[in-house]
């Protein structure tokens, strides 16, 4: 990877295996966007962002050198070989094939608080409605940065009730994000000491929040606190591992099961064919 510092920015070159489209649009993130002329925008915690891929490499536009070592690098884990990962795969037809068609795809390092409230809007809902919520939670709640919003601490939403809440039109939801920032503002679940207990323990303490399933501690553990293990079971991935990987379960895929994830979900959401009806 080479870094270029121009006056209008960053750019990425000498990268193997990303794609802006692949890694943003593939249901891991809400705050990113694809802009009118191709591009990319969108706010990670307290960081705005514009990037676009170009001939030359990805644009980070409007950053320092310093910013993009600082936070960008990490966040879209560009120190990552994931060709090697792909490689380090077992040899199944369905994985391959997955892995062949999003291989620009990266695991987003996101912050594990936006995590956690970003999965738990996302239960039973859809992607438009989803980045609405969030983009509302954002603008009532968060700081401004820029043109854009901060995503909300737990402290300016734990001082809040349900009824303040009704502006996000989150339903049901609500009472689930009151819960979370509660139980995160008082201390009583530290979200960086859950991020290095054995996965099963922290399994069973993010569970511990008022509507926190399996599926949701997951998404949080893989794509708010790096654990590349984790791997998350949706309606896509559930009717994925029992017509293409009957034989398998998601420890079959080794420490890096959760980008094998990734690979298939994107795939089967795309190619909706390739599941039996």
């Amino acid at each position: 990877m080479k870094i270029h510092t121009l006056t209008t920015g960053v750019i990425v070159s000498d990268i193997e295996d990303f794609s802006l489209e692949q890694t943003l649009d593939c249901g891991q993130c809400f705050r990113f966007s694809q802009t009118s002329d191709g591009g990319w925008h969108g706010v990670a915690a307290d960081h705005p962002l514009t990037l676009r891929q170009t001939p030359y490499g990805i644009m980070f536009e409007n950053i320092t050198t310093d910013e993009f070592n600082g936070f960008w690098r990490r966040y879209f884990d560009l120190d990552r070989d994931y060709k090697a990962i792909r490689n380090s795969f077992p040899d199944h037809p369905a994985l391959r094939q997955s892995a062949c068609f999003t291989p620009g795809t990266r695991i987003l390092r996101q912050d594990a608080w936006e995590a956690l409230i970003s999965f738990i809007i996302s239960q039973n809902n859809n992607i438009k409605r989803i980045k609405g919520i969030i983009e509302r939670i954002c603008q009532n709640f968060g700081s401004p940065c820029g043109n854009d919003f901060a995503f909300p601490s737990p402290a300016s939403l734990a001082c809040l009730d349900e009824q303040e809440l009704q502006i996000l039109r989150a339903g049901w939801r609500s009472a689930y994000i009151l819960d979370a920032a509660h139980k995160v503002n008082s201390g009583q679940l530290d979200l960086s000491e859950i991020s290095v207990m054995p996965i099963e323990q922290a399994r069973k303490a993010l569970q511990t929040i008022r509507g926190v399933g399996p599926k949701v501690a997951e998404c949080v553990l893989l794509y708010g606190m790096g654990r590349l293990e984790a791997f998350p079971l949706d309606v896509w991935m559930k009717r994925a591992m029992a017509q293409l990987f009957p034989e398998f379960t998601p420890e079959s895929f080794g420490e890096y099961a959760g980008i094998a994830q990734q690979y298939i979900f994107h795939y089967c959401r795309c190619n909706p064919h390739c599941l039996e009806k």
